[in-house]
């Protein structure tokens, strides 16, 4: 039987995301699509939502037993906005099982007013990101979210700039964590340093060697680095060799 939670009350939105079986049943643009997933951009009395369909649970065992990744998504996002760091609003959530197995979920975000996402910015070498001023206040940010995640035993699983939204006000927004989940001892301080690592695969093509740095300093809270410091940079720097 589905279940289907709608946070936001109005005539408009009832009709529209009023039941799983509606959001299914919805027609606008699909901005991506997998085996598992796919996401659709419509507006709706001005305002834009996308809506991600799910009709997998995911990869191997998981299609089957565990947290589908529609569940795993929403719980992540709502984690998101309880540590205080900025992501996309949920407006509704939910899924549907039969005899205990997942068959298909949604999660329906409202649109983050213009932004971009800093993959898009890195490729188009958008002029922000030669502005150390700006750089700068988008680096304390990021640094402020990502300690926030690893000090609740949180790994992201994808921190790649293209799921890091800014927008004109130089705001950041963490989105899209489907593969997100808390994890304890060396199996938590491996995801970390991949969080890291994802994050400065880009950022060594576009920043430079100082402004990394500071990231890395912000996100440790400390003025220099130390012993302990330095090991951790090889690692991140080096967590990709040979992977691909």
């Amino acid at each position: 039987m589905p279940v289907w939670n709608l946070l936001v009350q109005n005539e408009g939105l009832d009709r529209v995301f009023g039941s799983l079986d509606a959001v299914f049943a919805l027609q606008g643009r699909r901005v991506t699509s997998d085996p598992l997933s796919e996401v659709v951009l419509l507006e709706h009395q001005g305002v834009r939502y996308y809506v991600k369909r799910y009709w997998g649970g995911g990869k191997g065992l998981r299609r089957f037993i565990g947290r589908p990744r529609v569940k795993a998504e929403w719980q992540n996002l709502k984690n998101f906005a309880s540590w205080g760091i900025p992501t996309a609003p949920i407006v509704a959530y939910g899924l549907e099982r039969r005899l205990g197995t997942f068959v298909r979920g949604a999660l329906i975000t409202r649109e983050l007013e213009n932004t971009l996402d800093m993959a898009y910015m890195a490729k188009r070498k958008d002029s922000r990101l030669g502005d150390p001023r700006w750089v700068a206040t988008i680096s304390m940010q990021l640094a402020l979210a990502t300690r926030a995640l690893h000090d609740h035993h949180f790994a992201h699983n994808d921190l790649k700039w293209r799921n890091l939204l800014v927008n004109e006000r130089a705001e950041l927004f963490l989105i899209d964590c489907p593969t997100g989940a808390f994890w304890w001892g060396p199996l938590l301080r491996y995801r970390m340093i991949k969080d890291l690592a994802c994050l400065d695969k880009v950022a060594s093509k576009v920043l430079s060697r100082s402004q990394r740095l500071r990231f890395y300093l912000q996100y440790c809270g400390h003025e220099r680095l130390n012993f302990t410091d330095k090991r951790q940079v090889r690692k991140i720097v080096k967590f990709f060799e040979g992977r691909e």
